[in-house]
């Protein structure tokens, strides 16, 4: 009898724990073998080890659930527990989150840690506001234009068809003459084909990741803006970790930052 007893007291201490593990959804907005998603898996990783798999974080790359414009207000809702998007895509909502989109006022890394710096309180306040937590931000590489044809001055963009990823863009592409055109990274390579676009702003990354010399004859390097992708957190599910999980979870932040 006491053996029994003793067998089923381990059963149910072995279920309470596997109940009291947490499992959150996050959206990862590019592929599998970009950097950004690659350090969004060691994020997670991370957090599991960090919290020995009371909290686990179930990433979906390539932005499968959520588009980019879509993220953010859906960790706000609690579609997904916690997501990450391009910040600047948020820009009509508030000029704020374009601050690191503004051409050639950071161009390197360095410059744009410390524009990320003075910036982050004020993002991290206009978050908290509307039931968010910023984790953490990532920068992509600086962007560099990808045309059809040779570009000799910005005159030859003149009427062109640019595809524009956020407000910052669209207006950049409205200053140069050209017809900003809304277009998804992974919807890149079929718009070109297709006429859709024939220019864009953007990174090295995001060429190679679409295969950009299959679609474009000319890249200039010209280093315009450093844009980051910022990850954020559903405030209510965070106040439902434990004090443990919560640390585990700023830690990994901060890792994943530097």
């Amino acid at each position: 009898m006491i053996k029994k007893l003793l067998t089923v007291s381990c059963m149910l201490a072995i279920a309470g724990t596997a109940q009291a593990a947490t499992t959150w959804t996050m959206s990862a907005e590019q592929p599998d073998n970009n950097y950004l998603t690659i350090n969004v898996r060691e994020f997670a990783k991370d957090v599991e080890e960090a919290t020995n798999g009371s909290l686990k974080i179930n990433v979906q790359s390539n932005s499968i659930l959520l588009k980019r414009p879509e993220v953010k207000r859906g960790v706000q809702q609690g579609v997904i527990q916690i997501g990450e998007a391009l910040m600047s895509i948020n820009g009509n909502e508030d000029a704020m989150y374009e601050v690191d989109s503004v051409p050639f006022l950071a161009t390197s890394f360095d410059e744009a840690q410390k524009l990320w710096n003075l910036a982050r309180p004020s993002i991290a306040e206009r978050l908290d506001k509307q039931g968010l937590m910023l984790l953490y931000a990532a920068p992509w590489p600086s962007q560099g234009f990808y045309t059809k044809k040779e570009i000799s001055s910005l005159d030859d963009l003149d009427g062109s068809r640019f595809r524009s990823y956020s407000a910052a863009t669209s207006r950049l592409a409205t200053l140069m003459g050209a017809t900003p055109t809304t277009v998804n990274s992974q919807e890149v390579p079929q718009a070109f084909s297709t006429g859709v676009i024939d220019s864009m702003i953007t990174s090295p990354s995001t060429g190679v990741d679409t295969q950009a010399w299959d679609y474009v004859s000319h890249y200039y390097d010209v280093q315009a803006f450093i844009p980051l992708n910022f990850v954020i957190v559903n405030k209510r599910a965070f106040s439902r970790l434990s004090e443990a999980e919560q640390t585990a979870l700023l830690a990994a932040s901060e890792r994943a930052e530097t």
